[in-house]
């Protein structure tokens, strides 16, 4: 980062047909992490993974906390896909977050250079939390708000949450690029992570069928390596968790690379979900304990 930010962000980002492969690691901020534990894993996150974002995940409702994930990410040269998180508990305090969020982007003025797009999430659609056209709405009004800041507004959703709910089609035409949760470990056809590109090509032609040429991401994306709580359950009962097709997914993205390049739009890049199994067991690149459970070096260009 410069000693100083410009006067604007209109030549700040990188062109987004310019971004594809790895770009970061969704990162769960429900543990409320101190500033220093923000600065220490977004540091090993940017250095350690040649990682370029950070996507948030969960919630954290302190006063003030967009803040310092804004400071943390300006310190380790990182921009950030920040979350307005509904939850699944039915309530509308997602409401106040969305105004925290939005007061946070424009009072604060390192912000809207760090911030590289707000996300409504996650799977709004395929939890029911909002109709279609209220979801719609949403994203217009967020967009009119951000407008001013050049911050983009997207939804953090499943193929299969467009498809099941009428209106879907009218969430994807407003969001100005996609954010595609892409877990295949769930689909009711899944194996091994080996055997799973063509569970990836499935729903990501759907999305280049209905996406309207906008960039499009892999931003929930994995595959388990335990299926321990009772919401990892897979579909398939022949679908396998353990550290090795965890390990392979991964491995895989990096194998179709050039494939992925080639999406239109300029290509797909991807997050890995999830930082760590402290933040949600069975996803995370470390284990509870912070040791790496597999090497992983993904590729940023090809």
């Amino acid at each position: 980062m410069p000693s100083a930010p410009p006067e604007d962000n209109t030549q700040w980002w990188c062109d987004p047909t310019t971004e594809y492969a790895f770009m970061g690691f969704s990162y769960e901020i429900t543990d409320c992490q101190s500033l220093q534990q923000l600065i220490e894993e977004f540091r090993d996150i940017r250095y350690h993974f040649n990682s370029r974002y950070i996507r948030l995940y969960g919630f954290c409702d302190n006063e003030g906390y967009y803040d310092d994930v804004v400071s943390a990410a300006w310190e380790n040269s990182l921009g950030v896909h920040a979350l307005i998180w509904f939850g699944f508990d039915g309530s509308d305090i997602w409401m106040t977050r969305r105004d925290t969020l939005f007061a946070a982007l424009h009072s604060n003025p390192l912000a809207k250079f760090v911030t590289r797009g707000v996300q409504f999430g996650s799977e709004p659609l395929y939890d029911n939390v909002l109709p279609p056209d209220q979801l719609t709405e949403q994203v217009i009004l967020a967009k009119q708000n951000l407008s001013s800041l050049n911050i983009p507004v997207t939804v953090s959703e499943l193929a299969y949450g467009y498809q099941e709910r009428g209106g879907g089609q009218d969430v994807l035409d407003a969001i100005d690029y996609i954010n595609i949760h892409m877990l295949p470990f769930f689909s009711a056809n899944a194996t091994t992570a080996n055997n799973a590109w063509p569970l990836v090509l499935t729903d990501l032609d759907w999305f280049v069928e209905h996406g309207d040429g906008k960039k499009m991401y892999f931003d929930e994306n994995g595959w388990l390596s335990s299926a321990t709580l009772p919401s990892q359950q897979p579909t398939s009962p022949y679908a396998v968790a353990n550290v090795q097709n965890e390990y392979d997914y991964y491995v895989l993205l990096d194998e179709h690379c050039e494939y992925l390049k080639a999406v239109e739009g300029g290509g797909i890049g991807w997050f890995a979900h999830i930082y760590s199994d402290y933040m949600e067991p069975g996803y995370g690149i470390y284990n509870s304990s912070m040791q790496q459970k597999f090497p992983f070096h993904p590729r940023t260009e090809c």
